[in-house]
């Protein structure tokens, strides 16, 4: 699909769990290189994970470090507005996720969603206003490695989610679930309506990770109100030179509610 093609009510979405700026087993800094290829896939929203909002022992190391905190340096110039949801701090530095958009963002919340002390989870909510005045409610994610933690997290997103999003509001959740066995999909198709753009209402999500030749279902785009015009994942090389997990990217289309006919 090309610019052309796209209505101008279209969105291009991608999510991405950067590793923290390396590759793989941590072998070399790819901010930069990581950087190129989002501008290549030139998406409306990024979703982001593991972002590196400090480390002042890599800012020491690496003499090309980015001065700015990671989301700051990946959006500059091409995503105007940006939300850091800082989810780990230690003493040399912090990460957690981040939502960049080339349009405005109206309100960033970061809703800690902690199961276990040492692993420390939040869900990064924002409100973004369109072109045509619509909001959205974009919600990136980074779920818990262990199945009961990450299914007390999903009921912590659909209570939150429920409390303060209309039901029939457009709504997308991007990120890593880290749910290879696919739990995420009856409690979020149940509870908030929402549809996963590569298995639709119940087939599979699509194999996500390692990036290299990907087998495990880890990554996920839930939406609601929007039709699902194309999807792609983003694996192989040169992007399995950039982190281990394989980014996704979709292009949607809104659901047009139209009155009914009065003849």
């Amino acid at each position: 699909m090309t610019a052309r093609d796209r209505s101008p009510a279209a969105l291009h979405i991608v999510t991405y769990n950067i590793h923290k700026g390396f590759s793989q087993f941590n072998r070399r800094m790819m901010v930069h290189e990581l950087r190129e290829r989002l501008r290549h896939l030139n998406p409306d929203f990024v979703f982001l994970q593991e972002v590196q909002g400090l480390h002042l022992r890599h800012a020491d190391r690496h003499h090309n470090w980015p001065e700015t905190p990671q989301h700051e340096f990946l959006a500059e110039e091409v995503w105007h507005a940006t939300a850091y949801g800082q989810n780990v701090l230690y003493d040399h530095g912090h990460h957690g996720n981040a939502i960049l958009s080339r349009f405005p963002i109206l309100h960033a919340h970061n809703q800690d969603v902690t199961q276990l002390k040492y692993e420390r989870r939040g869900l990064l909510h924002c409100r973004i206003q369109l072109p045509d005045a619509r909001v959205v409610h974009c919600v990136c994610v980074h779920l818990s490695l262990f199945g009961r933690s990450r299914r007390r997290q999903m009921a912590a997103l659909a209570d939150y989610l429920d409390q303060i999003v209309d039901p029939d509001a457009p709504l997308i959740i991007a990120g890593d679930f880290n749910d290879w066995r696919n739990r995420a999909q009856d409690l979020l198709a149940e509870r908030l309506g929402l549809i996963e753009v590569f298995g639709g209402c119940a087939g599979a999500p699509v194999k996500s990770f390692p990036a290299v030749l990907p087998v495990f279902r880890l990554d996920r785009i839930y939406i609601r109100g929007f039709h699902v015009e194309q999807v792609a994942v983003h694996c192989g090389r040169p992007w399995s030179n950039l982190s281990d997990h394989a980014a996704l990217s979709a292009h949607l289309e809104p659901v047009v509610h139209r009155a009914p006919d009065p003849g």
